[in-house]
């Protein structure tokens, strides 16, 4: 049997460039459990905007989730801010990722995050049914009464 990289040994592994990933995304509802309302997101079970950035809070979810809005992927690649620094006003930091839709597949790449094996996230990649799927049920949840 022939040896194989760790490269190879991970190809299908969550963040590998093969794998296909999920997104989940969670909102904060603002006051009092939380000084702001924001976005969380995350991919294979990890919060991608605090494993980047600690000092970062998700963008609203009106603004990231509205459809045709900067989370819905196009086949001309874009950089969407998805997290500002945390704080009474959002610094001028911003936390971004760079999406397209590529064939049968939506990809985020730009990333840097360490995954759950501790190696380095650069790209992940979604089923567009899932994804949008996600993007949708997360809006929506926006719009139900409490």
């Amino acid at each position: 049997m022939p040896r194989r990289s760790p490269r190879e040994l991970r190809a299908g592994a969550p963040g590998s460039p093969s794998a296909l990933s999920t997104l989940l995304i969670g909102t904060c509802p603002g006051p009092p459990a939380c000084t702001a309302v924001h976005t969380h997101l995350f991919v294979d079970g990890l919060d991608v905007i605090t494993r980047s950035d600690r000092r970062m809070a998700g963008l609203t979810p009106g603004l990231l989730l509205r459809p045709g809005g900067p989370l819905h992927p196009a086949d001309t690649p874009r950089t969407v801010a998805v997290a500002a620094e945390l704080g009474p006003e959002p610094g001028p930091d911003r936390l971004t990722v760079r999406i397209r839709l590529r064939g049968g597949t939506v990809v985020w790449s730009g990333l840097m995050y360490p995954g759950a094996d501790e190696t380095v996230v650069e790209e992940v990649r979604f089923r567009p049914e899932q994804y949008l799927g996600e993007i949708g049920r997360a809006y929506a949840a926006l719009r139900r009464p409490c």
